[in-house]
């Protein structure tokens, strides 16, 4: 359904209060936000709610008054305001996910001495929910807005392969396969033959793909009705990630993400 027709269904219910309609469409407009088009006009959302002026003009103040909508003084354009960056924040440290995966995540880190990442899909990008790595200081880092592509990424990789080819085919349109480097995979089709690799062998490998000297083997966490939404990946420098120690690590990834998945079936079926 049409963001337009979304809007004129929403319109047209009957037995809704005016509340209710009132919030659907409020969810419309912060629907017209993404990554892509962050900033916008009122004809912008106009344009892609298909509601009238004057309503969009009522509501986008509303989402002002209270924090959730920002403008921009100078182009008078509108963004996502940083209540929507609490709100975002507070999700992520309440998810499940967190809470199940963190003592995996902590003892991947400690038995591999690299970089471990765990990710969720949000709807176009994976989003890191933990990064586990040793500095100067032990120091446990929860990670609300650093994102990662999925088509160049271990953990991007990971979650993809198991996805059905649609939705495969809308991420590539979206992020337009951009080499990253000159190992990214900027084909369709070359990207369709990687993942099949990763579903028949069970792990995905960026191979400097994302970033030059870097390698990461990542893979797939499930949730209660087996439906992969999220991985974790191991990463770390091409000196200490050579090809073998990758396949030798693989398992361990694995196993991780697979005891991270019962985890989280062992919850919901309580």
């Amino acid at each position: 359904m049409s963001e337009k027709a979304h809007a004129a269904d929403v319109d047209g219910e009957q037995g809704r209060d005016g509340g209710a309609k009132s919030f659907y469409k409020m969810a419309a407009v912060l629907d017209c936000f993404t990554r892509a088009k962050g900033q916008l006009s009122i004809t912008d959302i106009v344009e892609k709610t298909g509601m009238p002026r004057t309503t969009i003009h009522r509501i986008v103040a509303s989402l002002r008054d209270i924090g959730l909508i920002d403008q921009d003084g100078r182009r008078h354009d509108y963004r996502l305001g940083l209540k929507m960056f609490y709100y975002g924040s507070v999700v992520l440290a309440n998810l499940d996910l967190n809470r199940h995966a963190r003592p995996h995540v902590l003892q991947l880190h400690q038995i591999t001495g690299e970089i471990v990442h765990l990710h969720m899909f949000d709807g176009s990008q994976m989003v890191c929910i933990e990064r586990e790595e040793m500095g100067e200081a032990r120091l446990t880092t929860l990670t609300t807005i650093e994102a990662a592509p999925t088509y160049c990424t271990g953990v991007g990789k990971a979650f993809l392969a198991f996805q059905d080819e649609m939705l495969i085919r809308r991420i590539a349109a979206e992020e337009g396969l951009r080499a990253r480097t000159e190992r990214t995979l900027t084909t369709i089709e070359a990207l369709l033959a990687d993942l099949e690799a990763v579903r028949e062998r069970g792990y995905a490998i960026d191979d400097e793909e994302n970033e030059i000297g870097i390698r990461s083997v990542g893979a797939p966490i499930r949730d209660s009705r087996g439906q992969v939404f999220a991985s974790v990946s191991v990463s770390g420098p091409t000196e200490r990630m050579p090809h073998s120690r990758i396949t030798g690590l693989a398992p361990t990834v694995i196993q991780t993400a697979d005891a991270i998945s019962r985890e989280l079936k062992r919850h919901d079926s309580r």
